[in-house]
C-alpha cells in the first residue's frame, strides 16, 4: 500500500488513547481565554510566544511550564472546557475511546477543590459519549515528585468521588523517584477496587518498570521505552502481554530519542510486546493521536498490518469490557480486508 493510502488507512482506523494528560492538552489559545476570564496574568504576551517556549531540554523543563500554565484553571467550567476541547479533537481523529490522566495535586495545591476538578472533567466525558460517541475513563495520577503521604491524602480526598474515575496512576519527574515509594497508596487504591497504571522507564531505568509491576501491581506501563535495556524484562512483558502506552512524538520532544527513526516501538512490536501509540501532552509536543500514528509510520515505515496491530493493541490494553474490545477488533479487521 502506498504511503498516501496508508495515511488514509490511519485516519480510518478506530483508535483508543490510553496515555493522555488532560492538563497537557491546554492549547495556548484556550489558556489565554481561560486566563482572561479568571483574571490570571500570564508572563507570555500571546499564543505564539507560548509556543516558542516549548523548546525543552528534558522532562523537567517541560514540567516547569506545564505546571505554570495549569494555573489558569480554577472553576468547574475551566476543567469542562479543557476536556471538551480535547475530546472534540480526538473525535475528529477517530479516537473512539480515551483513558484520560488528570493531576488533582496540581490544582488542589493552588486551593482548587478536588470536587471542582473531577466534576468538570466528568461532565465533559459524559457529554462526549452522548454528543460525540467517544467513551472515556478517568485516571487519577499522583505526582511522584511529591511525597507518598501527599499521594495518600489525595487518594482519601478522591475516594468519595470514586464513581467518576477508573484507576490511579503515577506521573511527573521520574528520576530518583522509584515506584516502590508509593506501594502503600497503591495498595489502598487497589483495596478500594481501583485499577492501577504507572509511568516507568521513560527517563527512569528499566528496573522502575519491574518495580511498578511487582510492587505497585499495575496492569499496564506508561512509556516503558527503556525496557529494551533489559532482555529478561522484554521477554516478561511479551509473555505476560503487559501493555506499554508509548508516546513517540513526546519521546523525541523530551530527548528520550534523538529522532523518530531511532524509536524502538517497531522493534518491540515485532518482538510481540503489546505496545500502543498515544500523544501524552499534545499541546506541548506537537501532535495528537493521529499525528503520532502518521509521523511514526513515516519515520519507521510501518505497514498496514503493523498499524492495524497497534490500533488493536490500544483497545486490548484499555479498561473496556471484553465484548467492547472484540467489537473494535472486528472493525479493524474489516478495515484491513477492505
Amino acid at each position: 500500500m502506498a504511503a498516501r493510502d496508508l495515511g488514509t488507512f490511519i485516519r480510518a482506523l478506530p483508535k483508543a488513547e490510553l496515555h493522555l494528560h488532560i492538563e497537557g492538552t491546554l492549547e495556548p489559545e484556550l489558556m489565554f481565554e481561560i486566563g482572561r476570564r479568571n483574571k490570571v496574568k500570564l508572563r507570555f504576551k500571546n499564543a505564539d510566544e507560548v509556543r516558542k517556549a516549548y523548546a525543552f531540554s528534558g522532562l523537567q523543563s517541560f514540567l516547569d511550564i506545564y505546571y505554570e500554565s495549569a494555573g489558569v484553571l480554577k472553576v468547574e467550567r475551566d476543567f469542562y472546557d479543557l476536556a471538551w476541547a480535547y475530546l472534540e479533537r480526538a473525535s475528529q481523529q477517530n479516537v473512539r475511546h480515551a483513558e484520560i490522566f488528570f493531576d488533582p495535586q496540581t490544582h488542589t495545591a493552588r486551593g482548587v477543590d478536588f470536587q471542582t476538578v473531577i466534576e468538570g472533567l466528568h461532565a465533559a466525558c459524559r457529554d462526549a459519549r452522548s454528543k460525540l460517541g467517544v467513551t472515556t475513563k478517568l485516571i487519577l495520577c499522583f505526582l511522584r515528585h511529591l511525597s507518598p503521604e501527599e499521594a495518600m491524602k489525595t487518594l482519601e480526598e478522591a475516594l468519595p468521588f470514586q464513581e467518576h474515575f477508573e484507576a490511579v496512576g503515577l506521573d511527573s519527574s521520574e528520576k530518583n523517584r522509584p515506584p516502590g515509594l508509593f506501594t502503600k497508596v497503591y495498595a489502598k487504591a487497589r483495596a478500594a477496587g481501583l485499577k492501577a497504571v504507572a509511568h516507568a522507564g521513560e527517563e527512569g531505568p528499566a528496573d522502575y518498570i519491574r518495580q511498578a509491576l511487582d510492587l505497585l501491581k499495575v496492569s499496564r506501563i506508561d512509556h516503558g521505552v527503556r525496557c529494551a535495556e533489559d532482555a529478561e524484562l522484554v521477554k516478561r512483558l511479551a509473555a505476560e502481554q503487559i501493555p506499554l502506552t508509548m508516546c513517540p512524538l513526546s519521546n523525541v520532544k523530551l530527548r528520550v530519542f534523538k529522532s523518530l527513526k531511532d524509536h524502538n516501538i517497531k522493534s518491540l512490536l515485532a518482538q510481540g510486546l503489546r505496545v500502543t501509540v498515544n500523544s501524552d501532552d499534545p499541546a506541548y509536543f506537537g501532535g495528537y493521536a493521529l499525528d503520532n500514528y502518521v509521523e511514526t509510520q513515516k519515520a519507521l515505515k510501518l505497514g498496514e498490518e503493523e498499524l492495524a496491530q497497534l490500533a488493536k493493541n490500544s483497545f486490548e490494553a484499555s479498561f473496556l469490557s471484553a465484548p467492547e474490545k472484540a467489537g473494535f477488533a472486528r472493525e479493524i479487521d474489516g478495515l484491513s480486508r477492505s
